[in-house]
């Protein structure tokens, strides 16, 4: 029960955190591509592959790679937003840039996890 509690709080702060820099970030660049879901999404796929590298091979506590995945990343990274966002463009036009945010966005998150998995490994 308490670590339930523990996942839904850091949770939050992972939505809290994801919404801060998404607007930093959309405020520093002016583009139609969504610039700070992507960074988000990306730093959140390194970060969960740390998180499972090092509860894979360092013997990370199971009860803190639950808090730091399920709860941390879950509420930090956006599926809903960048479907839309992608969605949104393709709508208004902007084919090239929703092709270009599911490709690039899918295939660098991918080796972002990879990556952040790699360097647990070290």
């Amino acid at each position: 029960m308490i670590l339930t509690v523990v996942v839904g709080l850091v949770a939050g702060l992972g939505a809290l955190t994801r919404y801060v820099i998404d607007e930093v970030i959309e405020h520093q660049h002016d583009t139609v591509f969504p610039i700070g879901t992507f960074t988000i999404n990306i730093t959140g796929s390194l970060l969960l592959g740390l998180v499972t590298g090092l509860a894979a091979h360092h013997g990370l506590p199971t009860g803190a790679a639950v808090v730091l995945s399920a709860g941390f990343c879950s509420g930090y990274t956006t599926w809903s937003t960048f479907a839309y966002e992608t969605l949104a463009l393709a709508e208004t036009g902007a084919l090239l840039e929703a092709a270009g945010n599911l490709a690039v966005s899918v295939g660098v998150g991918l080796a972002a996890a990879a990556a952040g998995f790699a360097l647990a490994l070290l």
